[in-house]
């Protein structure tokens, strides 16, 4: 009896050590995401604006955030394989220090006037998109089922607080830029460069010991499953709940990269100021990360498809919203602001199911194929939206996009919950 008290006392030990490593990973993760955060404008806005200063060309400025996507696609699989082989430690680190190259690359190509290799630059930037989405995953490596979406959703909603300072650094960038003889519009991008490098000392540091390989180690002592190593798409092929989750998140994403990224020229075409249009963005952007611990909690409490459902009603909402009035701004922006919070429920319960689908050896890669097929879909998202813009307006596209909610509703529902839970 005294013997088996002390076992238990041991065991107790163990387990607050490793709930203090998974609190501690969520707090570095969450600082990591926050400097990755500074650079997604950046990107977006002033890789936009050097694109079509340095090429002259108008037609290459969405080439920006499409190069971008492409790299995070490009290098979410390799990323995956090394946090699978050697811990996120090794692989956030090395995503951060890659992007950190790219800005590199960038300014070469500002200074030459080069923009091929401009958007070279902007493909290995890339890196830093594919290495936050990792990040969330990474909340959950020592999480249980009971904690397993509010950890996610916290390093989520942490996107929030760099997402709303990059944008107030582009002008003291530019003023930096200027101070040390640096191209117009690359001034953004050496601050993004500062936080990747910040970034990588964060996660090098921070992440010790690494949470993946503490769970890796647990997994094999309590030899309690089946270790199995299939590669991602093997897993998508022959587990259900997977391949659902993993279509919810990237159609999801589909769909808000449709309507949001035409949105801009339609408030444009209906005579909207760019402080209109900024501040309608800016609502977007809010309902995408600030409410993603509320839909964590409630991934939590009721399960990741209920979450999911309700996503999707959110997502209708915005495309009904869009068909009903396009031509009011108030309507747009209510209709950006319930995309927004659509995705972010459907990603972070979506992101969730990913992980509770399948064992601790193989969610890695499914989560690196998950990130994978997320990019993508964006990149087609954006690729095909402006056709159909050019087709049927902006209520044609809110229309056309339903079939995807309706498609993600379907799928949901005939999935046999979560699938297998596994710690």
């Amino acid at each position: 009896m005294q013997i088996e008290s002390t076992s238990d006392e041991q065991r107790s030990l163990d387990d607050q050590q490793i709930q203090r490593i998974r609190r501690k990973s969520i707090s570095v993760l969450a600082a990591g995401q926050i400097l990755g955060g500074l650079g997604g404008g950046a990107t977006l806005t002033l890789g936009s604006l050097l694109i079509v200063s340095i090429s002259g060309l108008d037609a290459l400025a969405g080439m920006a955030a499409t190069m971008n996507t492409l790299g995070a696609a490009i290098m979410a699989l390799p990323l995956a394989l090394l946090a699978q082989k050697f811990g996120r430690r090794i692989s956030l680190s090395t995503g951060a220090l890659l992007a950190a190259s790219g800005v590199v690359v960038i300014i070469a190509a500002a200074f030459l006037r080069y923009w091929p290799l401009l958007l070279l630059g902007m493909l290995v930037l890339g890196t830093g998109s594919a290495m936050n989405l990792q990040s969330r995953f990474a909340a959950t490596d020592l999480s249980t089922t009971a904690t397993r979406g509010r950890d996610l959703s916290l390093v989520v909603w942490s996107t929030t607080a760099g997402a709303v300072i990059g944008p107030n650094l582009f002008e003291p960038g530019e003023e930096l830029a200027q101070f040390i003889s640096l191209p117009p519009f690359t001034g953004g991008f050496l601050i993004a460069m500062c936080a990747q490098l910040v970034g990588v000392l964060v996660y090098w540091l921070g992440l010790r010991p690494d949470p993946l390989q503490i769970a890796q180690r647990q997994a094999a002592a309590q030899a309690s499953e089946v270790q199995l190593r299939r590669r991602g798409w093997s897993i998508l092929r022959n587990t259900s709940a997977a391949r659902h989750a993993v279509l919810t998140v990237a159609l999801t994403h589909l769909y808000m990269v449709s309507m949001m990224s035409m949105t801009p020229i339609h408030m444009q075409h209906q005579g909207a100021s760019l402080t209109l249009i900024g501040i309608t963005i800016s609502v977007h952007v809010a309902g995408m990360y600030a409410l993603s611990p509320v839909f964590g909690w409630l991934t939590d409490m009721l399960g990741p498809r209920t979450v999911i459902f309700t996503g999707q009603a959110l997502l209708v909402t915005a495309s009904i919203l869009v068909w009903s009035n396009a031509e009011n701004h108030t309507v747009t922006t209510l209709a950006l602001l319930s995309l927004g919070l659509g995705w972010s429920a459907s990603t972070v319960a979506g992101a969730t199911m990913i992980t509770g689908s399948v064992g601790l050896a193989e969610r890695p890669k499914l989560q690196g194929t998950s990130d994978l097929c997320m990019n993508l879909a964006g990149v087609l998202g954006g690729f095909t939206a402006g056709p159909i813009l050019a087709a049927v307006g902006f209520r044609g596209l809110a229309v056309v996009l339903l079939i995807f909610a309706m498609f993600m509703i379907a799928v949901n529902m005939k999935s046999n919950s979560a699938g297998t839970v596994h710690e």
